[in-house]
């Protein structure tokens, strides 16, 4: 069995959820969707279990914070089907205030990590999860280093002033 097309992708998925599901783009021939919070269990569990798609492989599970969005964390899903060697993204929006996000754990032992990091690094919470704590950073720690909510640079330090540079 050769590589799936995307086209075909979007019609078996659309076919399964009419109106859940929107293409986002196929940069560099990778299929994006979106679909909600409601649906994400359904779409990666028809993924994984489809006889023609098989996406068995969850190769990661990650976030996204865009501040100037309405909903600014994006929680993405990475799936490859080995069968095929064909890979799609799943991206779910979230506002800022409700993280919450069902585990995909019942579907992939491995999302155990990825789920933990993400909450460790995003505070997405995965509802169901077995053990949602941080993976990397300290226990006590009360932020989400990677959200955009900090500046990049200490604005007190004198070595990044104008007039070093000549401007």
């Amino acid at each position: 069995m050769g590589k799936i097309a995307n086209e075909v992708l979007i019609q078996k998925l659309a076919d399964k959820f009419p109106g859940q599901i929107t293409e986002l783009n196929q940069d560099y021939g990778l299929l994006s969707v979106e679909t909600s919070r409601d649906k994400i269990t359904d779409v990666l569990s028809y993924l994984k279990t489809d006889s023609e798609l098989k996406f068995t492989f969850l190769t990661d599970i990650t976030a996204v914070h865009y501040p100037e969005q309405e909903k600014q964390i994006g929680v993405i899903y990475h799936l490859h089907s080995l069968t095929t060697n064909t890979r799609i993204r799943i991206k779910v929006f979230l506002s800022a205030d409700d993280v919450h996000i069902p585990t995909a754990t019942t579907l992939w032992d491995g999302a155990n990590w990825m789920e933990r990091e993400t909450y460790d690094f995003y505070g997405v919470i995965f509802d169901g999860h077995p053990d949602l704590r941080r993976i990397l950073n300290v226990d006590d720690m009360t932020v989400f280093p990677m959200r955009k909510e900090f500046p990049l640079e200490d604005p007190n330090r004198i070595d990044k002033k104008d007039y070093f540079f000549g401007r």
